[in-house]
């Protein structure tokens, strides 16, 4: 019995030296912190005349409760945890839901990050950026823009614990649009990645054969320079017979035309392999151009269905069941990829594709284009600025450690983006040397660059189709898992927006597929793919980047970089020289390098190109008002916001005024009602009215 009141007057001293401490942390240099919600002292002060705080009190707890038990909730913080923690986490608003645990929100991070940018894109802009000339930027790109964002987003949806549609109108009511935009990049987005996953499921449905489609050049969609290896080996095999232009010739043929087997290529100075041609013409069936965007292609469109399908059954029970679903989706991809690596790495000619892409290319520094691939795909990895990552982190538990999870997928993404670069030049540098071509000639850059060389290669494999089978379930859950941060980032935006949906969410996210799926028709058309590659190339940069930068400054000089630390320890705890590194890169380095690599693009920018296509400047057109919208979009919202300030304020008065955090702007924590005044005026009898425990 004396050790339970021993224990409970340790937890009592706990409770009022944490009390004293918040009382402490806002009342210091007041005047420098603004207006900023005293959400501590003040707000005890006054909680019982601002009935819009009433949320702050603690739920009642039956006697029978011991508040002795578990005394640390999270051993992954830092910061001190009490029994009071499971009471101080989240708000008595309509319920949100939270993640079931700390790994499932870490899987689901690493599954949003982790996904086909690192797979599908990153490859092909290495690809067109020179190989090691890529990825020089890119890492650069990581310190300077990714990780300090990363952190900065996971930080702020767990401290409010809301998404980006509420947050900002709180944080800072002048850029409250600043949520919307990010969730419109979001949607778009979405809207054609999810037209990747129905690329994919097509592929697997066609894999179940006995021998895969593009292992051979067919003739209802092989063009005149398809090469199958399989199809020349077996015309080799035949005396005198050469192979060439997509079919067998005999002997006397080949002398006619002078074609040999030693130079049975002559003639064909631009090979393919099947795998490219079955895409193109076999899957897309592509038009010309955009200017001939086609019918709908109707096996596509049924393969989106089913990706619309396969992510409505997955987010309508909520983040509960997706943090279960990305477990699958985060780690099963990594199989494959080793699989597909110790492959790709035994075939000939593997090392000079290899060499290819480690190799830096310095001329390629002097582009534009390479720094603004490397920092969007940077964003496409990542995704600040996109709502996602306030979306997964606005779930938290208030003292997880962010900043640990931050750390772990920022590097874990980058590390699978080259170890996913390593996989596909190694088959690039094989498809060279069995087409005798020069690896940059191999294949056409583009977004189907993966559905050409990760195919490709599984048809060099034993009982290829299984192979193929592994590979784009692999390409559906990379897919999947990054579609799940996508659109949940766009139904919370809506839930939060209107909270009386939160009881409805089935119906919420039936409504957004049902949206998705209508929208991305478009992509399935025979132009399709030509749209897809407008809307990647404009939606995902240069928005992204000014958001991104504005976000920056919000954070680093309106709010206040070390006022906004101070916050987050009271999350995860002392910061150390983290509190210098991170207000370093929000006040200086990542806005300078975002307005840098604005300017450089500005200056050196081109019209789209796809192949050898180049894009009309009517689409290019349609690409920069996709791209500007949610700029056009935040700003005006902010002269709105000018406007219905009050008009007794002059104008600099009504800005400084909307810079302000709003009276609801505080921490997702619950205060525990209790008369301060006693605290100060350093009495000795003095009751704390949480239920859980009396201390006098």
């Amino acid at each position: 019995m004396g050790d339970t009141v021993e224990k409970d007057d340790l937890i009592n001293e706990a409770q009022v030296d944490l009390l004293r401490g918040t009382e402490k942390y806002h009342s210091e240099d007041e005047s420098s912190r603004g207006p900023k919600q005293n959400w501590g002292v003040q707000f005890f002060k006054n909680q019982q005349q601002q009935h819009h705080h009433s949320s702050s009190s603690y739920p009642n707890a039956s006697e029978s409760e011991n508040p002795n038990e578990s005394l640390v909730q999270d051993v992954s913080s830092t910061a001190i945890l009490t029994p009071l923690d499971d009471d101080l986490i989240g708000k008595d608003e309509p319920d949100r839901g939270n993640w079931s645990g700390r790994f499932d929100f870490l899987m689901s991070l690493l599954g949003y990050s982790v996904g086909l940018g690192n797979v599908w894109r990153f490859p092909y802009l290495a690809y067109k950026n020179g190989g090691g000339a890529f990825v020089l930027p890119f890492v650069l790109m990581l310190f300077l823009l990714g990780i300090p964002l990363m952190f900065l987003e996971l930080s702020f949806g767990q401290f409010a614990a809301l998404g980006p549609s509420v947050i900002f109108e709180r944080f800072c009511p002048l850029f409250s649009g600043l949520g919307y935009g990010m969730i419109f990049i979001s949607a778009a987005v979405s809207l054609y990645y999810t037209v990747i996953i129905g690329w994919c499921i097509l592929y697997l449905i066609l894999s179940f054969r006995a021998e895969l489609l593009w292992e051979r050049c067919h003739p209802e969609w092989a063009s005149k320079t398809c090469y199958s290896y399989k199809d020349a080996d077996e015309c080799h095999s035949v005396n005198g017979s050469v192979y060439a232009f997509g079919k067998c010739h005999n002997a006397t043929w080949a002398d006619e035309n002078n074609i040999t087997r030693t130079n049975d290529d002559s003639g064909m100075t631009n090979k393919h392999a099947p795998a490219q041609d079955f895409f193109e013409n076999g899957v897309l069936h592509m038009s010309e151009g955009m200017e001939n965007m086609g019918q709908i292609q109707w096996q596509i469109a049924l393969c989106l269905l089913a990706a619309w399908a396969l992510t409505f059954f997955a987010l309508s029970k909520g983040v509960k069941s997706t943090g279960k679903v990305v477990y699958f989706t985060a780690l099963f991809p990594y199989v494959v990829l080793f699989i597909l690596f110790f492959r790709g790495v035994t075939l000939p000619g593997s090392t000079a594709g290899i060499l290819y892409y480690i190799t830096p290319r310095f001329e390629k520094l002097a582009q534009a284009q390479v720094w603004s691939d490397a920092a969007a795909q940077i964003f496409f990895a990542l995704s600040p600025a996109w709502g996602g990552l306030i979306t997964l982190s606005s779930y938290n538990k208030f003292h997880n450690n962010c900043l640990k999870d931050a750390l772990i997928v920022a590097f874990g993404n980058i590390l699978t983006s080259l170890f996913a670069g390593f996989v596909i030049f190694a088959i690039i540098g094989y498809l060279a040397s069995e087409l005798n071509m020069k690896i940059e000639d191999v294949v056409d850059e583009g977004p189907g660059l993966a559905f050409i060389v990760y195919p490709d290669v599984v048809t060099r494999l034993p009982i290829s189709p299984m192979w193929s089978i592994l590979f784009f379930v692999m390409m559906i859950t990379l897919g999947m898992g990054s579609e799940f941060g996508l659109l949940e980032a766009v139904i919370t935006a809506v839930q939060d927006t209107f909270p009386r949906l939160r009881e409805k969410k089935t119906w919420v996210v039936l409504v957004v597929s049902i949206v998705g799926f209508l929208g991305g028709l478009a992509f399935t058309c025979r132009g399709g793919i030509y749209f897809l590659q407008l809307m990647d190339n404009y939606v995902s940069s240069w928005s992204v980047f000014v958001m991104a930068g504005l976000e920056s400054v919000m954070f680093g000089w309106i709010y206040g970089a070390d006022r906004y630390m101070q916050d987050v320890e009271q999350m995860i705890g002392p910061m150390g020289r983290w509190k210098t590194f991170f207000s370093l890169f929000w006040k200086f380095l990542s806005p300078f390098t975002l307005l840098a690599v604005l300017v450089f693009n500005l200056i050196q920018y081109r019209p789209l190109k796809y192949e050898n296509y180049v894009f009309p400047g009517w689409a290019n057109a349609i690409g920069w008002i996709l791209s500007l919208f949610p700029i056009v979009f935040i700003s005006s919202i902010s002269v709105m916001r000018i406007v219905k300030a009050p008009k007794d304020k002059s104008f600099i008065e009504r800005v400084k005024f909307l810079l302000k955090p709003t009276p609801e702007w505080r921490p997702a924590h619950k205060i525990p009602k209790e008369d301060l005044t006693e605290l100060e005026g350093g009495q000795e009898g003095r009751t704390i009215s949480n239920p859980n425990f009396t201390s006098v």
